[in-house]
């Protein structure tokens, strides 16, 4: 058949705007996807849109993915076939081949899959449930994956129909990378269980209030050197534990120091001096500020991602001089002994002090080639350290200890190796429905280059907020997103305190007293069926295979 792109409407540009529309959210659909081979192919696709409809030839679609150049045919329609709607053409999906089956399985057996594929079913007519399943299970044991022109090509006649009303539908009910971490989730749920009938019994609660009085100042240190502030609230008791770690807090990007101070006052209450810092550069007033809030990469300066653990080393300088001084202070921070807790691009600071190893190279090749609009805010976030003229980026502060990265943002900024040269223990949380940093590329993936002592804190159903003090406000976006917080999530923020302390303790003496708290058997004693929690030290060889899976 030969190439044809064509329109049955007026010339309407508000008409264009929306067939735009329609091949964008089409593009998004098929590149779940699905694929069924046959000895027929595909050679044109028509979208319908009630009365309104167009027909596009495959093979110029093909080509215009693989070259980036227009047809003939369709050099008329230039505005419509934007460099956008080419990546979304390229994108595909890829998995270990082996693995295609285990996957289908685990998304038709959510609620949400199944529901998926009815859906599909109704806006590809004559296609069936079984016929779907089947297909997605062929079309991953691709080599090179599945695309949006790969799965036109195999199609089974020779035009497609495809119901736009239906695909709006689709699109507005369902998105693919929500599937993938709910099928995680689930998997996650089941083989990161301890199988026991024993309940969990204990002589104390680690996550239960401190009997200890908490105090808290607020102190500001000029870096007259990097010309920012230092802002802190410090929270202390007038029984210091002198031999437990100096714990510092750092918040996530757009937040502040009170985003954990719930967190903050029980450590305080056993004993424990805590500083939450405030970052300047990347902080709620910085981000309210920016000149570019439309563009996550470049929302935030490229040196943040130095500063943010220059800003803790030169805070532990202050503290130190303040801890030998006279005064309500003296002695109340131990700063050769420190554990950073850091939430999300928190988490990415406490990881490069503990030793973590920048790597710019692989931030960059990723920013280039991978990046896309369907990517989550956190990858496009990584990309603002592109500029940076450095090749990597040590950071590390040997004061630091130990590390908890609650949701970290990682995705590429250590590269492939970064994190297996931090030899001090790290604790790491992971939410399964986090759209800001989601758990495969941003936490578990990276969990397994750790070769120190570790701990995996899986919530299964929280979202990236759900740890965050239930008073802190959050941001309109957070809203849209449908954060989970409030009382749903206690359980977490519980067991988040308790797991803390336990992991800070075990710098202590008191660490076998603490170590039965870093146990599978206590998280999952404060599971609940909506907010499932898991503890592991390593990741079972079921899960393994879903690190292999790529949407590129």
């Amino acid at each position: 058949m030969a190439a044809s792109l064509q329109f049955q409407t007026s010339k309407n540009p508000c008409k264009l705007s929306r067939l735009q529309g329609l091949l964008f959210i089409g593009s998004l659909i098929l590149g779940w996807g699905v694929a069924i081979p046959s000895t027929i192919a595909a050679e044109t696709v028509t979208i319908r849109f009630g009365p309104f409809q167009q027909s596009v030839a495959i093979a110029d679609l093909e080509k215009f993915a693989k070259t980036g150049t227009l047809p003939k045919s369709l050099q008329a329609y230039e505005s419509l076939l934007t460099p956008e709607l080419r990546r979304l053409l390229n994108r595909r999906l890829q998995v270990d081949p082996k693995f295609a089956d285990k996957f289908v399985d685990e998304i038709v057996l959510l609620p949400q899959g199944k529901q998926f594929l009815t859906s599909l079913e109704t806006a590809i007519p004559g296609s069936t449930s079984e016929s779907l399943q089947a297909a997605i299970s062929i079309g991953l044991r691709q080599v090179n994956g599945l695309s949006v022109v790969s799965f036109l090509k195999a199609y089974p006649t020779a035009n497609i129909d495809l119901d736009a009303t239906q695909l709006l539908q689709i699109a507005s009910e369902f998105n693919p990378n929500n599937l993938q971490s709910q099928a995680l989730g689930s998997l996650l749920a089941r083989d990161l269980a301890v199988k026991t009938n024993t309940p969990f019994q204990a002589n104390f609660n680690p996550a239960a209030p401190g009997k200890e009085e908490v105090q808290q100042q607020t102190l500001t240190f000029p870096d007259k050197q990097r010309q920012r502030n230092i802002s802190v609230d410090i929270y202390t008791s007038p029984k210091t534990d002198k031999t437990a770690p100096l714990v510092i807090i750092s918040h996530g990007f757009g937040a502040n120091r009170k985003f954990a101070s719930y967190l903050a006052r029980h450590l305080a209450a056993y004993g424990i001096t805590v500083v939450a810092v405030e970052h300047p550069g990347s902080n709620a007033v910085a981000i309210t500020n920016a000149a570019n809030q439309g563009d996550l990469a470049k929302l935030l300066p490229a040196t943040e991602f130095m500063n943010r653990p220059k800003d803790i080393s030169f805070l532990l300088n202050e503290l130190a001089t303040i801890n030998r001084q006279p005064g309500q202070l003296q002695g109340k921070f131990n700063t050769e002994k420190v554990t950073v807790i850091g939430h999300s691009l928190g988490g990415y600071t406490a990881l490069a002090l503990v030793g973590g190893e920048v790597n710019l190279d692989e931030v960059r090749q990723f920013c280039k080639t991978s990046l896309s609009v369907a990517e989550a805010p956190g990858d496009w976030l990584q990309c603002a350290a592109a500029s940076l003229k450095d090749k990597k980026l040590q950071l590390r502060d040997e004061r630091v200890k130990s590390a908890i990265a609650l949701n970290p943002l990682i995705g590429t900024l250590f590269g492939k190796q970064g994190l297996s040269r931090i030899n001090q223990p790290v604790l790491m949380l992971t939410a399964t429905e986090d759209a800001l940093t989601p758990a495969l590329t941003h936490q578990l993936r990276p969990f397994t280059q750790l070769r120190s002592e570790k701990y995996l804190l899986t919530a299964i159903g929280a979202t990236h907020l759900s740890i965050v003090d239930p008073a802190y406000p959050v941001s309109e976006f957070a809203q849209v997103i449908q954060e989970k917080r409030g009382q749903a999530v206690q359980p977490l923020r519980q067991l988040i305190q308790g797991v803390s302390l336990a992991f800070i303790k075990q710098l202590t003496p008191e660490a076998k007293t603490y170590q039965p708290f870093l146990t599978s058997a206590y998280a999952q004693s404060l599971s609940t069926p909506e907010i499932p929690l898991r503890l592991n030290a390593e990741l079972p060889t079921t899960i393994k295979p879903w690190l292999n899976l790529a949407v590129k």
